[in-house]
């Protein structure tokens, strides 16, 4: 089953890493970039085309890696071509289901939103269908999200949600390593040992997490009574840090929903 990308941005390029390095090849990507065609086909020997069109006629799973600017000419243009046959899915933020099954002729639809860190194998990505439908297409959808990092499926209203934190958190966390950096530079550290430092504690807590360690479970770990990591705590309730997280996560919510409606 051949599938096909409409885009050739970062997150498709993450996902067909993934997917070349599973053994799935029978991919065929559309991308106007005469370079950045060359680019993908040379580096994982795949097909790249120019026209929307040829890529609807020769694929089944339709995976539509583009800007959500970009999606209302790009439905426009492969709309008459989209039957009941083809799965379509989208990783375009804010369009919603209904959206693509008001314009297209297939109720095989997809809308997953993966995150940047899908971009060395990391990702965290979140699926919704439009209904329920018997079909190996959406192993196949599971298939490449997992060759990307993890996959869960969640009812649409949840998006918005799922948007703001597994979507926006990267930058969150970044801003959060950030932050720690500065702090270390002010104590003595030079910048490149205090990257390393905050790089590989943030990367080897998220491992232990995964475990399935409850977070508060590690942080009561590492506090001792009265010790180094207490006094550091005791600055973050200071300064409501849970409150300013909360908040940073529910504003990204409602943005999330804004340019849904828009």
């Amino acid at each position: 089953m051949k599938i096909g990308f409409i885009g050739g941005g970062n997150i498709a390029e993450a996902m067909i890493k993934g997917m070349t390095s599973q053994g799935m090849k029978d991919i065929l990507v559309s991308e106007p970039a005469e370079e950045r065609r060359e680019y993908l086909s040379k580096s994982f020997s795949i097909e790249t085309t120019n026209s929307n069109k040829d890529l609807v006629a020769s694929c089944r799973i339709i995976i539509l890696a583009i800007k959500p600017q970009n999606m209302v000419p790009v439905i426009d243009e492969i709309k008459e071509i989209v039957t009941g046959e083809h799965t379509v899915v989208s990783i375009a933020a804010g369009i919603k289901l209904d959206y693509l099954s008001s314009r297209l002729k297939t109720n095989k639809l997809i809308r997953v939103m993966p995150n940047t860190p899908a971009l060395v194998q990391e990702g965290m990505s979140v699926m919704s269908l439009c209904e329920c439908f018997s079909d190996n297409s959406i192993a196949v959808v599971r298939d490449i999200l997992t060759s990307i990092g993890k996959v869960i499926t969640l009812p649409e209203k949840y998006m918005d949600a799922v948007t703001a934190l597994s979507g926006s958190g990267p930058a969150f966390i970044a801003l959060f390593i950030e932050a720690m950096i500065e702090g270390a530079k002010t104590i003595g550290l030079n910048e490149g040992d205090a990257l390393t430092l905050a790089v590989q504690t943030v990367l080897g807590t998220s491992k232990l997490l995964d475990t399935g360690m409850y977070p508060a479970r590690l942080r009561e770990m590492v506090t001792s009574p009265g010790g180094t990591t207490a006094a550091g705590l005791a600055v973050f309730d200071e300064m409501k840090f849970k409150d300013t997280v909360k908040a940073a996560i529910i504003a990204a919510r409602n943005r999330s929903e804004e340019l849904g409606r828009s």
